[in-house]
């Protein structure tokens, strides 16, 4: 099943077991555009990385907010970014992008996960082909602290 919920200019999905996909065409360091999966979002290594979703995420008994982005450039075939530079590039998007995000939208979550995908995996869902970094960040005194899982 699958519920969104009024957010401003967006839609924000409320989930304890549900994932929406959402309109993204208001988020800070996006251009307004119809969808904001057609802009790339800058990152020091270069690499094109586009924001798929944004999901509200309530079921771990906290809120968490989750940033999922394609970069086909991780690819383990053909791809020539490593983990060490997304890592490099997932702490830009989170201290550019995602705070911004947070409190434009006045979100305050326990973590944010930051996800970059060689393709569209939807979430929850196993790949084996697909190569996917994560990383988890506790916003705080507006930084990003680094969680290890």
């Amino acid at each position: 099943m699958t519920q969104f919920a009024p957010h401003g200019q967006i839609g924000v999905a409320r989930r304890i077991r549900t994932v929406c996909r959402l309109c993204l065409a208001a988020v800070p360091g996006l251009a307004a555009l119809p969808s904001a999966a057609q802009q790339e979002v800058a990152v020091p290594s270069g690499q094109p990385v586009v924001l798929s979703e944004v999901l509200v995420d309530d079921s771990p008994g906290e809120t968490w907010v989750r940033f999922r982005f394609l970069a086909p450039r991780i690819a383990r075939d053909g791809g020539d970014v490593d983990y060490d530079v997304a890592t490099q590039d997932m702490e830009h998007i989170c201290g550019s992008l995602v705070l911004p995000y947070l409190k434009t939208y006045d979100l305050s979550p326990a973590r944010v996960v930051i996800s970059l995908s060689d393709r569209d995996v939807p979430f929850g869902s196993s790949d084996p082909q697909a190569t996917q970094f994560f990383e988890a960040y506790r916003p705080e005194n507006a930084n990003c602290i680094w969680e290890e899982f």
